[in-house]
Parts: C-alpha cells; structure tokens; sequence
C-alpha cells in the first residue's frame, strides 16, 4: 500500500510538472482535477479510505468525512420513495447513481426499492472505491453494474448525492475593482525542502453569472464543469428523471456581496480546512453548488427538459415520507435521522433539485415548499 508521504510527494511532483509544462501556472479548475481525480494518486483514485461514520480513534471510525447514506439507512429508504415513484411515471426500470461513494446508499435503494429497480448502474471512476462498492452490495450483484463513462444514451432515474461537490470550478478574485482568475503556480524550497504550491492570478475576461455590488475584494467561484456535465446528462438521457442531492445555493445568494471568502473547502479526519494546496491528494477538496446555473443548463438543453422542484434536504425527506418512518425508528435511530432534518445541520445546508426529461410531473419530494422560483 502507498504511505500518505510517499502518496502525496509523488503527486505533487506530478502537479509540478504540468504546472511547468504550462508556463508555470495553471487555473484551480486543473489543479483540482489533477488532485482528487490523478489515476492511482489523486483523492477519490488513490486508497486512502474517505468514508467513515466516525472520527480515525473511535470504535468503528476512520475517513474524512461521513455522507448521509452512512448516518442511517433512513436517509436512503426514504428517497427509495422519490426514485420508485420516478420510475414507475417515466415507466423505466434502471438507476444511474454517479460517485456512488461507499455504496451505503446504493444498497439502502435496492433494498427499499426491491424489484422496481431492474437495474442499478454505478458511475464511478475510483477503481478502489469501486472495490468497497462491491463488498457493500454482494447480495444484489446481479442487478448492479459498473461504467466508467456515461453512454451515448441512456433512460431511468439518476441519483447523485454529494457528487456535484467534487466537480473542479474556477476561481475569481476580484482586487482592487478588477476581476482576475486565480490559479497555482510553485514556488522552489529552500534548504532542500520541496517545492510548494501558490496562488496566483492572472487577468481574465471570466465574471461572475450575475454583478455583485460594491467595489470591495473578492473571491468566488464559476461552475462550468456542474453545467457541462448537466448538458452533457439532460441530453444523453432520453427518458427519465434526475435528482442531485448537495451543499449550495441559489445565484443570488451564492453571489451575495458579503459572500466574499468563496465557498471552497477540504476535509480530512472529520476536520475542514480552507488551504487545497497543502496535504495534496490526502484530502477532498469540495465548492459549493449554483443551483441555478444547473437548473439553467438543464432548461436550455432541449425543450423537453424542465425542472421537478429545488427545496431543502429536510423539506424533500419530510415531503417522501420521513416522518413516518421515524415513528418505527430507535431512539438512537432517530437522533441520527434527525441531524438530516435540523435546519442547524444539514437539512436546510443540503438541498435537492430534480429535472425531468419528457413531460412535467408532480414529484413526490417536491410537494410542498418548493423554492424553484427562487433559482
């Protein structure tokens, strides 16, 4: 097995080297792919373990950080509710779930769901994830595949929680009233040390999607990335439904004048971090998502696409049937399911956007309190 040391050093030299290759500096939409997504070295490709329940030193811990698959079971029984209603109106029998993470959630849907699902197929492109996935789901591998690359076309529901996270964005920094894109360069050691990763910006025609008042510093991020994969699905997908679980905002809000730090973050050992060069490949490197820039690079795809509904984590499981399942559940059942909903925790961080392909239809998580006007 490769060290952490040895892991992080080879990847950085890595880096080091496109970063020459091009003039010595690169944007952080590269440098972010080539440290989570480098084969064998890059975060979610190396086998250094990222899904824990608990902090590394407790009874049955370790990882960076924990998803709502692995809190509990309920997380993923209750959108079994969504997903089988999808299917049965777009009247297809497969599921697509992309970064299927530990396989927790996967499991939970083809256990909830039973035989509405015909077949799961996991988008994945970490080999050594891929290998847990398989563990986690040997009693239902024969309705399970893997593909490493979505098909020319494709039909069913797709699932994706906490994925859109993970895809590179740009950054932009303004100073001083002018806009600039940051990027990495290096910087030599001294003593014999290696060299490090800096910031650097360079001038740019990129901006924000909307203006953002004031004159003051500030830095963000554009997602272009999220928006060409969602192009990219809402035109491979000839039949069907999709439904992205993640961390964000609406533009307005994302680009409020006062949310001028940016939103990119790390995590490693239940602990984040704002620094993405340092520790490289050891740990995730994740932005906050522009619901709206999605919903819009859905909506102009084709005119058959249109969005289901966006509202909060809790709001979707309450509306899919949570509540009742929580009145079966232990008391310690319940804590867990609870952190899903606390609007302090994750149920009003987390939000929910479904689209659809084909003709409009009431989704069942979006029943009541959606905001897609809001986007």
């Amino acid at each position: 097995m490769t060290t952490q040391r040895s892991l992080t050093s080879t990847l950085a030299a890595q880096i080091e080297r496109v970063i020459q290759s091009k003039g010595g500096w690169i944007g952080f939409d590269a440098y972010m792919a080539l440290a989570l997504y480098t084969p064998g070295l890059g975060y979610y490709s190396n086998d250094l373990r990222k899904f824990g329940t608990m902090p590394q030193g407790v009874k049955g811990g370790g990882g960076d950080f924990v998803t709502a698959p692995e809190m509990t079971p309920l997380f993923g029984q209750t959108l079994a509710a969504q997903v089988t209603q999808a299917l049965a109106v777009t009247r297809t029998r497969e599921v697509w779930e992309f970064g299927a993470g530990s396989g927790a959630l996967a499991l939970q849907l083809l256990a909830t769901a039973g035989d509405s699902v015909e077949r799961y197929t996991i988008v994945d492109l970490s080999g050594t994830l891929r290998e847990r996935q398989q563990q986690t789901l040997a009693a239902h591998l024969d309705r399970v595949r893997w593909v490493g690359a979505l098909p020319g076309t494709m039909q069913g529901v797709v699932i994706g929680n906490e994925v859109l996270d993970a895809m590179p964005v740009k950054l932009l920094v303004r100073n001083g009233g002018v806009w600039h894109e940051r990027g990495v360069g290096c910087e030599a050691g001294t003593a014999g040390e290696a060299a490090r990763f800096v910031w650097r910006d360079r001038s740019t025609a990129l901006r924000p999607p909307v203006e953002i008042a004031g004159a003051h510093d500030y830095l963000t991020e554009i997602h272009p990335q999220a928006e060409a994969f969602v192009r990219t699905l809402a035109s491979t997908l000839t039949c069907g439904a999709a439904f992205f679980i993640d961390y964000g905002f609406p533009e307005a809000e994302y680009y409020h004048p006062q949310r001028h730090m940016g939103t990119v973050m790390c995590h490693r050992a239940h602990r984040a971090d704002a620094d993405p060069l340092a520790e490289v490949g050891e740990k995730d490197i994740t932005a906050h998502v522009n619901f709206t820039g999605l919903a819009l690079a859905a909506q102009e795809t084709a005119p058959d696409v249109g969005t289901l509904g966006y509202t909060s984590q809790a709001r979707f499981l309450l509306n899919a049937g949570l509540a009742a399942k929580l009145e079966h559940a232990t008391l310690a059942e319940k804590a867990m399911a609870l952190r899903l909903i606390n609007e302090h925790e994750m149920g009003e961080l987390f939000k929910v956007i479904g689209f659809y392909k084909g003709e409009p239809w009431q989704a069942l998580g979006f029943a009541q309190g959606d905001r897609a006007p809001t986007l």
